[in-house]
């Protein structure tokens, strides 16, 4: 028996292969800062150990990524060519970090409604004429925005350390503190983490990304070594006589 295949038959992504971990994201007083890991695994296997998953899109605007790394660089190549194009018309107008943001949400929706989703959660930031901008977009496209933010694990570890830490008043320097300590935490908890991390910082003067550099961290466990314990037994009828 012989089957139809179509000539253009597309296989689509069910499930990722080589995937980053957490984004975690904060604003500051002034500005608005990323920081991630620079692991990409390949499945459990710590592959690639120097992949930058904040990309600058544009003068104002970051982009980080968790999720599928090759659905991240195809995302990366459409938002070039949107930069380009935007250039192109020499209006003198850019488009804004809100407006790319926004563009995601439509590619994103657009993809999961074909059943063929981008896997990936990405973190926007951008800062523009006085106003810090920081939200995340999903693989169905669903989005928010808040004034902390964190993808993958670090919805359930960094969050609540980023909520328990910001203020509005923010400086950079605290700012870059905590968002190491939460990497540091995840460092610690999560498997598909790595203590090598970059971080992002966006501000009216525009764009600037670390070179990656490995966090401290604290492996001294003997406070947390089993102590010695003394099991209760009862005395024996001679001991009780002894007594």
């Amino acid at each position: 028996m012989q089957f139809y295949q179509p000539q253009d038959a597309r296989k689509h992504t069910t499930t990722p292969y080589v995937t980053g971990s957490s984004v975690v994201g904060i604003k500051f007083d002034g500005g608005v800062m990323l920081a991630s890991d620079t692991l990409a695994s390949y499945g459990s296997l710590a592959r690639y150990v120097d992949f930058q998953r904040i990309k600058k899109i544009g003068d104002y605007t970051l982009v980080g990524a968790s999720g599928e790394l090759s659905d991240f660089q195809y995302i990366e190549k459409i938002l070039s060519e949107l930069v380009v194009n935007d250039f192109c018309l020499d209006d003198g107008y850019t488009l804004t970090p809100k407006e790319i943001y926004s563009y995601l949400t439509r590619v994103l929706y657009n993809r999961r409604s074909k059943l063929d989703p981008l896997w990936n959660q990405l973190v926007v930031a951008g800062h523009r004429d006085g106003e810090a901008f920081l939200g995340v977009v999903d693989l169905y496209g669903s989005s928010w925005e808040d004034d902390t933010v964190a993808t993958g694990y670090g919805a359930y570890m960094a969050q609540p350390l980023l909520r328990k830490g910001y203020r509005p008043d923010l400086t950079a320097n605290e700012a870059k503190k905590l968002l190491e300590d939460c990497l540091r935490v995840l460092w610690y908890r999560d498997a598909r983490a790595l203590n090598k991390i970059q971080v992002a910082i966006v501000t009216n003067d525009g764009v600037n990304i670390s070179d990656s550099y490995h966090l401290d961290a604290f492996w001294d466990l003997d406070s947390a070594a089993p102590q010695t314990c003394l099991l209760y037994t009862s005395p024996s009828p001679r001991d009780r006589q002894k007594s």
